[in-house]
């Protein structure tokens, strides 16, 4: 027997959502078509040029900051890559460092030592209650200010502290031995760094979101039924090995969905680097329409890198979220 055909009348409600959209789309389009329209003609009214030919010629300034060389003759696209690989590192190592930190307090709170669950307590409701962009000052003026000179640094064996950030022994792969600093007469010289912009960000921002993924993490191991930690107790295990075995696994799939969220915001709250003069995608997009005037293409890249990002994270947290689902029989 043939399936019934659809009658495309206005009393079918599939008819009817189908037209919506369509009008909705159109509407959508029209109004970008519109203001695209508008902004392209006061500009050339204005004598202002448009376009992303300005990505080809030479920046014409230094970044103080990067992880491949780059010089003020190289490309605006080259400058701008340098600034999506600057964010992209505060972005994933912090979002690496606040998922483990988070965790622990978040787990601190069923500690059944008081001095760890009031610690764990206490961490939560001071840092999640004190604007991000002031605690990215407070870490960035105890860099440059409470730590003592380059040419004195704090040591700890091959590690280095001081005003000019963190001095660290890095691998030299083609020999396979260590660049080791060393204190110099004015400085540290040699092995790797991080630069106290890096730094304050990067403890900012993680300290910061690891006060909400704190509570993402007790929300969700508080969803777990208590007869499953009676169960866990029953077969032997320590209260940590309930935590790790039985209840975090159960509770994942509470945890999962906010915690992508903290995620996007860290992702997303390092963008506030350029208060603190750390050369993220967001300061290069700055400097170069002081020195293009192409305003309207500089904030159309941030957009887009801030959407792949964010796109990408939630892509990947959604497949993480499915393998981590619990299978029902």
């Amino acid at each position: 027997m043939s399936p019934p055909k659809k009658k495309w009348s206005w009393r079918s409600q599939a008819f009817r959502a189908l037209v919506y959209q369509v009008v909705a789309v159109a509407v959508v389009a029209l109004t970008a078509w519109y203001l695209a329209n508008n902004t392209a003609t006061n500009m050339r009214a204005r004598g202002i040029q448009s376009g992303f030919d300005f990505l080809s010629s030479a920046a014409g300034f230094d970044i103080g900051e990067s992880l491949f060389p780059f010089d003020s003759g190289e490309s605006y696209w080259r400058a701008y890559l340098v600034g999506l690989v600057n964010t992209l590192r505060v972005a994933v190592v912090g979002i690496i460092l606040t998922t483990v930190l988070g965790t622990l307090i978040g787990v601190g709170n069923f500690s059944r030592n008081a001095l760890i669950r009031g610690l764990s307590r206490v961490y939560v409701e001071f840092f999640r209650n004190i604007p991000v962009l002031l605690q990215l000052l407070m870490w960035y003026l105890f860099f440059t200010e409470m730590l003592p000179m380059s040419n004195e640094p704090l040591s700890a064996g091959y590690f280095f502290l001081s005003k000019g950030g963190i001095n660290f022994p890095i691998p030299l792969w083609d020999t396979w031995s260590w660049d080791i600093p060393r204190q110099g007469e004015f400085a540290v010289e040699g092995g790797g760094s991080l630069s106290p912009e890096y730094l304050a960000l990067l403890i900012g921002l993680t300290i910061y979101t690891a006060a909400f993924v704190a509570e993402v993490v007790r929300a969700g191991i508080q969803s777990v039924a208590a007869g499953q930690l009676e169960a866990a107790s029953a077969l032997g295990l320590n209260r940590w090995q309930s935590i790790k075995l039985v209840l975090l696994p159960q509770a994942l799939r509470v945890i999962i969905p906010p915690l992508t969220n903290q995620f996007l915001n860290l992702t997303k709250n390092s963008s506030l680097a350029v208060a603190i003069g750390y050369p993220d995608v967001v300061s290069i997009a700055n400097t170069a329409i002081n020195q293009t005037g192409r305003a309207v293409e500089c904030i159309a890249i941030i957009m887009l890198v801030y959407l792949t990002t964010s796109l990408s994270t939630s892509l990947f947290m959604n497949w993480y979220n499915t393998r981590a689902a619990i299978q029902e029989r």
